[in-house]
């Protein structure tokens, strides 16, 4: 049955022999030996080939000849591999020899055998210093059953080595499942589910299950909002406004929000809220003001960092919530790094230094990304102080950050969004039209699922969404009046958005309300 032409499958291109190969491999795997064995009976089928079997018997039984033959015999075996692959037979054989007291054989086998197979001078050298070191070891007093242990892990060795089909590589059926859900999910430019992807059928979110519609509108500020940031655990949200006020809100279980804490010590306009990791603390930045740091339980005001004119751009933690970072577009006072208590740990600052006009910190805290002068962008690595600049061709206006560390989005006044990573291997970035940006300071953001969609405003009243794969955007939403400032996804709640605008409000987004279907 191992060479029949027969295959299966609408299109025919399926063997049939490799398909119930894997599925006898599959059922092993999962425990369910005694139908994997039925399975092999039945079909004619091994889940073993014909050469590891060879091989099994020949190093179980100590045929080292043999089962030299049999790996050289092996077409597929790459040349790389077939000196690795040798080098563990080898040292098995002498180590071997070496227990039985064949010293003479072994060194036989050393100058005479191993150089034939040309295995290169290095693993030569190598085998022959392990050789000496297990010597050392007095692996002599070795038994029948150590020896024969040895001998089982060589085996399970060679079998992550050996290329199909001498062998299968593991959880083959998993990785051809897996494979063929992840191109449906590539295709998919609403995936954002809610509950696991079936089996049963192939996958295909609708726009059903995805934040399109408003399902709250929130009016307590006086004056434009410019800022809005859930909490890292999804359960706040922070808005700031031109009213010179802050706003705390909780989010229900019902997916509502309620008003928790306003903020109200700001003489100036809040340009700009950032969490704390540990969502216990919320930094809130005045226009040309001061610097707060207020308890979220209480909404208490714990300290005040700077003075008046202290002009402060943005913000941002360190994964231990005790530091943060603060950036200024005055060249004076740089980037400061800060303690709780207002006691500065560090600066980066000068005549040479550009102004900044936003910052972020890694969520792993590795890395400080920094804009200056509208145009550049530093990633600063903190640990090392290794830093890389990228340059862009139009005004910057904003940064942001994914959950993963990885990559992120800056926002341009050409109308135009930049993906870069942050690993800084990328000549180019990935780019998302479709938005208006001209004159002001507009916020986007990474969100759902994998953050797999980037969102944004526009100064045309409307929210814009892509999926990270698409420069164009898959949905456009209507609802604010005027220019829509900032947004942000939830992180817990992937079917959650929040806007804000010069209109006055906070809009809260999420799945139709006409349909129940899930993803």
């Amino acid at each position: 049955m191992e060479n029949s032409p027969t295959t299966i499958g609408s299109k025919g291109l399926i063997k049939q022999h490799e398909f119930v190969r894997v599925i006898i491999q599959s059922l092993y795997s999962l425990g369910y030996r005694k139908s994997g064995s039925c399975l092999e009976s039945e079909s004619g089928v091994s889940y073993k080939s014909m050469n590891l079997e060879l091989l099994e018997s020949q190093i179980l039984e100590g045929d080292w000849d043999g089962c030299i033959n049999t790996l050289c015999a092996i077409q597929e075996l790459a040349d790389e591999t077939r000196a690795s692959v040798l080098f563990l037979v080898f040292k098995q054989c002498l180590l071997e020899y070496l227990i039985g007291g064949d010293d003479c054989l072994a060194l036989s086998v050393l100058r005479n055998q191993v150089p034939a197979l040309r295995m290169g001078k290095e693993n030569v050298h190598n085998l022959a210093y392990s050789i000496i070191c297990l010597k050392e070891m007095e692996l002599s007093k070795a038994d029948d059953n150590a020896i024969h242990g040895q001998r089982k892990n060589l085996l399970t060795e060679l079998e992550t080595l050996l290329p199909p089909p001498a062998v299968l590589p593991e959880r083959r059926l998993e990785h051809l499942v897996e494979t063929a859900i992840t191109a449906q999910i590539d295709s998919c430019d609403y995936h954002n589910p809610v509950e696991p992807i079936s089996l049963y059928e192939d996958h295909n979110c609708s726009r059903d299950q995805f934040p399109t519609e408003t399902i709250q509108t929130l009016t307590e500020h006086e004056n434009e909002v410019w800022f809005v940031q859930f909490s890292n655990n999804g359960e706040y949200l922070a808005s700031s406004s031109r009213d010179c006020k802050a706003i705390i809100w909780k989010v229900l279980e019902d997916g509502r929000l309620s008003f928790k804490h306003m903020l109200r010590s700001h003489q100036t306009p809040v340009s700009f809220v950032a969490w704390s990791p540990d969502d216990t603390k919320l930094l809130t930045c005045g226009n040309v003001e001061v610097l707060k740091l207020w308890d979220v339980e209480t909404g208490t005001c714990k300290h005040t960092f700077g003075d008046h004119g202290f002009v402060v751009s943005s913000c941002a933690w360190f994964p231990d919530s005790k530091r943060f970072v603060c950036g200024s577009s005055d060249p004076e006072k740089g980037i400061c790094m800060w303690d709780c208590d207002g006691n500065e740990i560090k600066a980066w600052r000068g005549t040479r230094m550009p102004k900044v006009l936003d910052l972020a910190v890694t969520p792993d805290g590795e890395n400080l990304i920094s804009v200056m002068s509208d145009l550049e962008i530093r990633i600063l690595n903190v640990r090392t102080n290794a830093e890389q600049v990228i340059p862009e061709e139009q005004p910057i206006t904003s940064l942001s950050v994914s959950a993963d560390s990885k990559f992120f989005i800056v926002n341009l006044n050409s109308q135009e969004i930049h993906l870069w990573d942050v690993a800084g291997k990328w000549k180019k970035p990935l780019k998302y039209i479709g938005h208006q940006q001209h004159k002001y300071v507009i916020r986007s953001c990474f969100g759902g699922l994998d953050s797999s969609f980037i969102a944004s405003g526009s100064e045309n009243s409307k929210v814009y969404i892509w999926n990270r794969r698409n420069s164009r955007p898959i949905e456009v939403l209507s609802g604010h009046l005027m220019t829509v400032n900032c947004v942000c996804w939830n992180p817990k709640r992937h079917q959650m958005l929040a806007s804000a605008s010069d209109d006055h409000t906070i809009r809260i987004w999420g799945p139709s309300r006409s349909k129940n279907i899930q993803c």
